[in-house]
């Protein structure tokens, strides 16, 4: 689910002394250790932590986080904040020489951001975009309708901040953003046609929907390729006839 695991983003501008922290990651040790040890080998002092997104691979370690570092979570759900205000489209975080814009990219869940850094032009993306495969849009939480939406703006953002890279909340670093937005697009509209195709073949439920398009996807992330068809099928209009699994539990939220 997490590819190669989260990737925690260390943000500082050349020469500074102080540093944005995006993601701090899941409640694991080792990974924490990894985070200080590189934000220490900086010589930089964070000063914001900021979260793309509420889920535990993300978050769960952003209240030790602060503890140690003494710098403020912020984030858009006020669930996941700690000393920090919220976080809004539109908004601008500063540190020394350091400019990132909020940009809302809502439909993998309700409170997903992605940040901008123009004076790199590059976008941190979250689970917006991956660095390889594709998202899950969790539904009920997440919204297809929503992530279209969000792919779009990220399609005109590509090309008006003429960005050169994404940095993921997961996998590679990409290039060519205008290309991969294009291909997330594609890839979408593709599978919602082959789930309208599968529902007038006569699958029911998204379980079944998953068996006849997904049925390449390893059975360990099966449950997850549901979260997706669910949503899906809400786009469509199509009701799921079978009780869903419990979301929270799949994605650890």
């Amino acid at each position: 689910m997490t590819l190669d695991g989260t990737n925690t983003w260390i943000l500082s501008a050349p020469g500074s002394a102080e540093a944005v922290v995006v993601d701090p990651g899941p409640d694991n040790e080792m990974h924490l250790r990894a985070v200080l040890e590189a934000v220490r080998a900086r010589g930089v002092e964070v000063v914001q932590t900021l979260l793309t997104h509420g889920h535990s691979d993300h978050s769960a370690a952003a209240r030790t986080f602060a503890q140690l570092t003494s710098a403020p979570v912020r984030a858009l759900d006020p669930a996941h904040r700690y000393g920090g205000e919220g976080l809004q489209d539109g908004d601008v975080i500063q540190a020394e020489g350091l400019r990132l814009e909020v940009v809302a990219t809502p439909g993998h869940t309700t409170d997903s951001l992605s940040f901008l850094v123009p004076q790199s032009r590059m976008l941190l993306t979250g689970d917006t975009i991956l660095g390889r495969g594709t998202t899950v849009v969790a539904h009920p939480d997440g919204r297809l309708d929503s992530y279209l939406a969000s792919l779009e703006r990220l399609g005109e953002l590509s090309g008006s901040a003429e960005l050169t890279h994404l940095l993921p909340g997961h996998g590679p670093v990409l290039g060519r953003p205008g290309l991969v937005v294009d291909h997330y697009l594609k890839h979408r509209r593709e599978r919602l046609e082959q789930v309208r195709a599968a529902v007038q073949a006569g699958a029911r439920t998204a379980r079944e929907v998953v068996k006849v398009v997904y049925a390449d996807v390893p059975r360990a992330v099966r449950p997850a390729a549901e979260l997706s068809v669910r949503a899906q099928l809400e786009y469509l209009g199509v009701p799921d006839r079978e009780q869903p699994r419990g979301w929270r539990r799949i994605l650890g939220r």
